[in-house]
Formats: structure tokens, C-alpha cells, sequence
């Protein structure tokens, strides 16, 4: 069954009183993956089992699906599987969810006023060709996207029954007792751990339409990482993250301006990096961070310096994540001399210019382990 129709009747569900957030959604498909989809019967037990929480919904739920799927009738299979994909994320941003700092919860009503090929033009919508309204919806929905960062062993140990190495300190001390000769094993295995994130975004002039928006992207991680570092440069590097640590991503936002008095100057970005190299690095790089570094590569400075910096930077980080506005545009090619000097250095090189270049940022930072 197609994506979209999954998500259409998720909404469908929501406003009919259901609980569906936005992992309901991903239930929803990992549930019609076991079953036949082509018998109406099967489609309906197993969502019915993800989103029936109570016996009262039960008849709710049947009146719902019949309305929907009509006579049993179950549409046909989508083309466009990647098309799906992008409608469910989008619409994963518009499903309600917690506050990020006003006083009451956030809900986007762009899904519920358009249909999935307006999301799909919005989602594709280069920031810089949205006008204040649109950016402020934009803003919102990048606020409260969710998504999962993926999880790393530690080198910590942690009591795990399934875990792969015997723990003889709790071992020995389970043994102490009226159990006679019997001898429980207690096993460990390595703590999981996300990894941290460091972002260094261009505030220059040339990213005055997109360096707003990746903040936001910056102020959200937070709720998911719990080590997140933020820095701007335009001329010269601030660090930003305490500003960035404020609950509200407006009043978070209005102090990151405050904090950054070169705002939409020139662009020295070798600079920047050698002083996060020289003052930051060691302070913040323990833990095999992902650096994410969001600029245009338009710069003023020296290559050779450029070239150097992030030389040593990358050795510092997991991985280097790059995101330029540009890069989805067509026919473009990363020949700027920042870029050039660069790329060697760079793990994965995106576009960030929309909803959707976003939502593969995000669908990277969920794979990276």
C-alpha cells in the first residue's frame, strides 16, 4: 500500500480523536509489511492493532476505514515510492507535538489545508523564494521535526542480561546467599550513547536566507542530543551554544543575533575553523562527534589556510557532514576556491536549501553509528 495512503488515513484517524503521533505512522507500515495487502480484511486488523488503544474505539476505527478504503476497496500501489517517503516525512512535521517554548503546543495546519502535492511544492520551496509567512511556517516545522539519532556502544559497561561478556563483580555477588552451589552468570555489554553534534554555521551575507533556518535545525538537535555545540562566523567564530540553550527557538534566535555582531559580513571561513581548531577543538570533539558545517564555501580568506584547518579538524571528528544551499541547484559545481580546498576533507557534501534537503540531513544523521 502506498505511503501517502497511510499517512492520509493517519490524519484521517487523528482528527476522528485517535492518538496517532508521528512514529504512528512508521507503525503503521512496519505492520502492513506481515500482512497480505491486497485483502482488506488483513489491512484492516493490522492497523487497527497499532492505532486501537481501547474496545471503545474498535467500531470508531471500522467506520473510519470503511469511509476511506470504500467497499473494501484498497488503492492501488504509488509509483513514486521515494515521493511517499518525502510526504511522510513532511507530514511527520505537521502531526502535533511537544512545545518548544511557547506556552501552548505547536501544530502546523499546512497538512490539513493542502493536499500531498502541495506539501511536496512546499517541502521543495527554496527558503530564499519564501516570503516572511512562509518562512515562519517553514521555521515551525523545523522546530518540531522528529526524527531519532542513531545509537553507539560506549566504553562504559552496563548490566545486560543478553549482553556478550560475563560480569563477575555481580557475578560473585549474587553468590553470596542461601542459593547453595547454584551460580547465576550475570552478563554486561557496552552502554549505548548518541553522538555528539557540533554545527558550524556561515552567517555571512551570501547565507542570509538559509543560516536562520539551520539554527533552528541546531536548537531542535538539542532536544534529541544530548551534546550539542553550535558556533557562527561570518568575519570571525562565535560560539553560540548558550544561546541556543534557551527553550524558545524565537528568544533562543533574538540572543544568537545579539551574540553575533558580525551577522552578514564577508566570509573568512579557513579563519574561523583554525580558531575552532585552536581554542574549541579539544573542549568539544570527545565522543567521535558529527560535525555538521553549513556554508555557501564563498570565501575571502586564503585557501592554503582553509585547506589546513579543515585537514586537521577532520581528524578530530567522526565525520564531516557539509551542507550547502547550492548544491541541489542544477548544474552546479562545487568550484569556488573554498570548496575546492575543502571537499577532500568532507564525508558527505548535501543540499540545505529546502524542507526536503532537510529531511536528508535528517535521514544521514539517523544512519550514522
Amino acid at each position: 500500500m502506498a505511503t501517502a495512503s497511510v499517512v492520509r488515513f493517519g490524519r484521517l484517524l487523528r482528527e476522528r480523536g485517535f492518538s496517532v503521533v508521528p512514529d504512528t505512522a512508521a507503525d503503521m507500515l512496519a505492520a502492513l509489511r506481515v500482512v497480505d495487502v491486497a485483502r482488506a480484511d488483513d489491512v484492516r486488523a493490522a492497523l487497527k492493532a497499532v492505532t486501537v488503544i481501547n474496545p471503545q474505539q474498535s467500531m470508531l476505527f471500522d467506520q473510519c476505514f470503511d469511509a476511506f478504503f470504500g467497499d473494501s476497496q484498497l488503492p492501488p500501489e504509488d509509483g513514486d515510492d521515494e515521493d511517499d517517503n518525502e510526504v511522510l516525512r513532511v507530514e511527520s512535521w505537521t502531526i502535533r507535538s511537544p512545545s518548544v517554548g511557547d506556552d501552548e503546543p505547536v501544530e502546523e495546519e499546512v497538512s490539513d489545508q493542502v493536499g500531498a502535492s502541495s506539501i511536496r511544492r512546499f517541502a521543495n520551496r527554496d527558503f530564499s523564494d519564501m516570503d516572511d509567512a512562509e518562512l515562519e511556517r517553514a521555521r515551525r516545522l523545523v522546530a518540531n521535526m522528529q526524527w531519532q539519532p542513531s545509537s553507539v556502544k560506549s566504553r562504559r559497561w552496563a548490566a545486560d542480561n543478553s549482553g556478550g561478556r560475563p560480569d563477575m563483580r555481580r557475578t560473585l555477588r549474587r553468590s553470596v546467599g542461601p542459593r547453595g552451589d547454584l551460580l547465576e552468570l550475570a552478563m554486561s555489554d557496552r552502554r549505548l550513547r548518541r553522538r555528539p553534534l557540533i554545527v558550524i554555521a556561515d552567517v555571512s551575507g551570501s547565507m542570509e536566507a538559509y543560516a536562520e533556518m539551520m539554527l533552528t535545525f541546531a536548537h531542535s538537535a538539542r532536544a534529541r542530543i544530548q551534546r550539542v555545540e553550535t558556533f557562527a562566523f561570518s568575519t570571525h567564530l562565535t560560539r553560540i551554544t548558550w544561546e541556543l540553550s534557551r527553550r524558545n527557538v524565537r528568544a533562543a534566535l533574538t540572543k544568537v543575533s545579539e551574540a553575533v555582531d558580525d551577522w552578514s559580513g564577508g566570509t573568512k571561513i579557513g579563519e574561523a575553523i583554525a580558531t575552532f581548531n585552536r581554542t574549541w577543538s579539544r573542549r568539544v570533539c570527545r565522543g567521535g562527534p558529527v560535525l555538521l558545517i553549513v556554508s555557501d564555501g564563498w570565501d575571502c580568506g586564503d585557501p592554503a589556510l582553509l585547506r589546513q584547518e579543515m585537514a586537521r579538524l577532520s581528524r578530530s571528528v567522526h565525520r564531516v557532514v557539509w551542507l550547502n544551499p547550492l548544491a541541489g541547484r542544477p548544474g552546479y559545481a562545487p568550484e569556488t576556491r573554498g570548496m575546492q580546498a575543502v571537499l577532500p576533507y568532507v564525508d558527505d557534501f548535501l543540499p540545505s536549501a529546502n524542507l526536503r534537503d532537510l529531511s536528508e540531513v535528517v535521514d544521514l544523521l539517523e544512519s550514522i553509528g
